[in-house]
């Protein structure tokens, strides 16, 4: 992230802006393993008070619905890093104003987006202390898995393993340029009912399905071998399950293959559906509009974002 080795940075007023792209986790066969960034961004104002109030403000995607108070996301990570940098009694308020694109409770990171933000909004006016292996633990304590929270911070893509507690990532740019279509279904999939619908355990020949192809998507990405997609972004853990939770799923899935992506995938948690194809072939738009069009044939309103993958992760100045 931006200014991360820049030492005691002044920040007028211990006011920061930071901007953090959305994400998408699993890839299909990744499951709350790997995750990408995406050119869709939420922007954060955070202003650090030593009087204790509480102001927030947002205009956006789903603004209606963020709290105002201590349980704000925002607040509570940026409070981790106060507390944890000693900083607890020197600041104990904020002001937060927040922009948010990212469409909440839609499978692109929205949380995630809100937690980094937080997180790195408050080490950079505190001095960084923290590196980013270090946000990324605190943001893996906070939402529970990395595979947001870790492309949010490094961009790109990224693979990421729990170790004793410890969290890994791993991230990467492709050799091969992507342009990613989500269709954005008009409802929303909170991700603890998206859980629910999960088995404890899967037989074997699923987990073998997916070791293979989470290690064909991997292999094929950084050796740019493009053939190969076809065969890496299919899914045996998560997504057969999910389908019932996402009128059209299905349907949507076969438009996009048959209008050229070279693979498709719910994004995250659902309801967003992704579909990856090479920006040289120039099929975004028609990816799009069938992927739309199938949607609307199941009586679901979407739309359709093309976006590209985010290289940076969150910045900040």
């Amino acid at each position: 992230m931006d200014g991360e080795n820049s030492g005691k940075k002044i920040f007028p007023e211990n006011t920061v802006r930071v901007k953090v792209p959305g994400t998408s986790a699993n890839c299909g066969p990744g499951f709350d393993c790997l995750g990408l960034a995406v050119t869709l961004y939420n922007e954060l104002e955070l202003t650090l008070w030593e009087e204790k109030k509480l102001t927030v403000e947002s205009v956006g995607s789903g603004s209606e619905e963020i709290p105002a108070d201590e349980k704000n996301i925002v607040w509570r990570s940026a409070k981790m890093i106060l507390e944890r940098s000693g900083n607890a009694q020197k600041f104990k308020g904020a002001k937060i104003v927040t922009n948010n694109r990212v469409p909440m409770s839609r499978g692109l990171g929205s949380s995630a987006a809100a937690i980094v933000a937080g997180l790195v909004g408050a080490n950079a006016i505190v001095g960084n202390p923290f590196g980013k292996n270090e946000i990324l633990k605190f943001a893996t304590e906070i939402e529970g898995h990395p595979d947001n929270v870790a492309p949010a911070i490094f961009g790109g893509f990224t693979v990421s393993v729990s170790d004793k507690g410890q969290v890994q990532t791993f991230s990467f740019l492709p050799k091969i340029r992507l342009k990613l279509i989500v269709a954005v279904p008009d409802f929303p999939l909170p991700t603890h009912l998206a859980r629910q619908v999960l088995p404890e355990t899967v037989p074997m020949k699923d987990a073998i399905f997916n070791i293979g192809r989470s290690a064909m998507l991997i292999a094929a990405l950084i050796e740019g071998k493009e053939k190969f997609l076809t065969y890496a972004f299919d899914d045996a853990l998560h997504q057969p399950y999910r389908t019932k939770l996402v009128p059209g799923m299905r349907e949507v899935f076969d438009a996009a293959k048959k209008a050229g992506a070279a693979g498709v995938a719910l994004s995250g948690a659902g309801p967003c559906l992704i579909a990856f194809s090479p920006a040289a072939k120039h099929l975004e738009n028609n990816i799009a509009s069938e992927m739309v069009r199938a949607f609307k044939e199941s009586n679901v309103e979407s739309e359709a974002l093309i976006l590209d993958l985010d290289t940076k992760g969150a910045t900040y100045e």
